[in-house]
């Protein structure tokens, strides 16, 4: 389960990443079920990365994957391809969510939003290994 002072460490260890690189980000940590249990917006990040960095975590949860690896396997001709539809439109397969575990077993995601895609990537890892 995800605490929400859990969401807090996770939140903090990516906002520091983000400030090492130089890149305002969204930030958003949901829990096993895919609801978001906290949501941080660094000062200067897109506004329009807020419902991206959510949709990220929701994401990472649904489909217990990290959003790095379903955009791969979504490109046409992938076994996921025109997955993005889905979902009345919640699912992003952009680089920057990732799952996270406890006991081998999925509690929740963290979804990172805001730069490019590999940034978004580096900070998600950040938060998740603050978990």
């Amino acid at each position: 389960m995800i605490h929400l002072e859990d969401a807090r460490r996770m939140i903090a260890a990516a906002e520091k990443k983000a400030k090492e690189i130089g890149q305002p980000m969204n930030i958003a940590v949901a829990d096993a079920g895919g609801n978001l249990v906290a949501h941080v917006r660094m000062d200067g990040a897109w506004l329009g990365s807020i419902d991206i960095s959510i949709k990220k975590a929701y994401t990472a949860r649904a489909f217990d994957l990290s959003t790095k690896d379903l955009a791969t396997h979504s490109q046409p001709g992938g076994q996921f391809y025109g997955i993005h539809a889905s979902n009345d439109g919640k699912i992003m397969i952009f680089a920057g969510g990732i799952p996270l575990k406890r006991d081998g077993k999925i509690v929740g995601a963290i979804g990172v939003s805001g730069g490019s895609g590999a940034q978004d990537q580096t900070v998600a890892e950040a938060g998740a290994a603050a978990y």
